[in-house]
């Protein structure tokens, strides 16, 4: 090849700047901004999903929406707000996120001294912490619906937005706000539970492989990188272009540990009080990070 030749493939332009080969972290951010998916906010952390990003993502609720209700998971919407007495309730759990909880301590602005200023007032008798995840607040309804072992199992899903700042973020793969599908399941036994961990394993795994067209491999969580407070966690990994793994979906054993530090109780088939075991899962938004980016 002459060495002219040679100078032209060197600077042909490409649809994207970088190549993926040559800078995949930045050719991915460029991909999703082309695309016209999602752009950052002035909001640190957080993006704006544009039409284009908010449509993939309707697509996806409805058609995983539909496979989970035939689980027989039922919908329903918790506080965005949870008092931070629920969070102290279970000390292993809160470790895990107190240093990424976004906190309200306040209930209204007033006007400073200063033309145009506004500043926080009127301090909350306690704070509230933005939703990181919603065990807590799910958990204290629960322990009002689940009086008996004819209440079980309870299967409910929420489909919300979580906060939880973070230090590096990048569009749809780590975001401080993101959106999210969080199951909160209660069984009358261990077995039933554990059955149901893996039907939702199984389901995240269907819908990857066979919705999103992402490869997943199945596997459980190491103990330091369990759910904070859970038994178990099994998880799918999708694997980048990169060659690095992205959690896309968790299904966590909580066993009783929950219901015992908020205090779900059931009088259970032999007229004593019993303690649910509770089965947590959650469909990951990062998994359409990697849907967004083409594959090789």
């Amino acid at each position: 090849m002459s060495q002219n030749n040679t100078q032209k493939k060197q600077a042909q332009k490409t649809a994207i700047t970088p190549t993926r080969d040559a800078d995949f972290p930045e050719w991915y951010q460029q991909v999703i901004k082309a695309a016209e998916m999602a752009e950052n906010s002035p909001v640190r952390g957080c993006m704006i999903i544009k039409p284009y990003g908010y449509a993939v993502w309707e697509n996806m609720q409805k058609v995983f929406d539909g496979m989970i209700k035939d689980l027989g998971v039922q919908n329903a919407y918790f506080p965005l707000l949870i008092p931070l007495s629920f969070l102290e309730r279970e000390a292993e759990h809160v470790d895990g996120f107190a240093k990424e909880c976004a906190v309200v301590t306040h209930h209204r602005l007033e006007a400073s001294g200063e033309k145009g200023k506004l500043v926080p007032a009127g301090e909350l008798e306690e704070p509230f912490v933005i939703r990181p995840t919603s065990e807590t607040i799910i958990g204290d309804s629960m322990a009002r619906w689940i009086q008996s072992y004819r209440d079980l199992p309870l299967k409910l899903n929420q489909w919300c937005n979580v906060m939880r700042w973070e230090m590096r973020t990048r569009m749809f793969l780590r975001t401080s706000e993101f959106l999210w599908q969080e199951g909160h399941n209660a069984f009358e036994t261990a077995d039933e539970a554990d059955e149901d961990k893996r039907k939702m394993l199984d389901a995240y795994a269907d819908f990857a492989e066979n919705t999103l067209a992402v490869p997943v491999i199945r596997g459980e969580k190491t103990p330091e990188e369990r759910f904070p407070g859970a038994i178990s966690t099994f998880t799918i990994e999708a694997m980048m272009q990169d060659g690095k793994a992205l959690q896309a979906g968790t299904s966590h054993d909580l066993g009783q540990n929950f219901a015992h530090s908020i205090g779900i109780k059931f009088q259970g088939r032999d007229a004593a009080n019993n303690l649910p075991y509770h089965q947590l899962g959650h469909f990951h938004p990062p998994c359409r990070g990697h849907d967004y980016g083409p594959r090789r």
